[in-house]
């Protein structure tokens, strides 16, 4: 997945809990009082999601490091060029 789509599904997921959370209180619940109680799911949420994507790069890095040819350059194993 590209940045710019994590970008919009994380912008997506913002507008609808908004959306949500209006809803709510326009049908009566006191949906502010409940986030503010819950604000620190939000940290973890976002740390959760910064840890998978940070192991997932790490995993996709050394598979790509691997699959790479090894070459080994020896000092003075030069072919006269004259």
């Amino acid at each position: 997945m590209t940045r710019k789509h994590k970008h919009n599904l994380v912008w997506g997921l913002i507008l609808i809990t908004l959306g949500v959370l209006f809803l709510l209180e326009n049908i009566g619940y006191d949906a502010w009082r409940i986030l503010f109680k819950l604000w620190p799911l939000i940290l973890i949420f976002w740390g959760a999601s910064k840890l998978y994507y940070g192991l997932k790069a790490r995993r996709q890095a050394e598979r790509t490091e691997a699959d790479l040819p090894r070459v080994e350059i020896i000092p003075g194993d030069k072919k006269d060029e004259s």
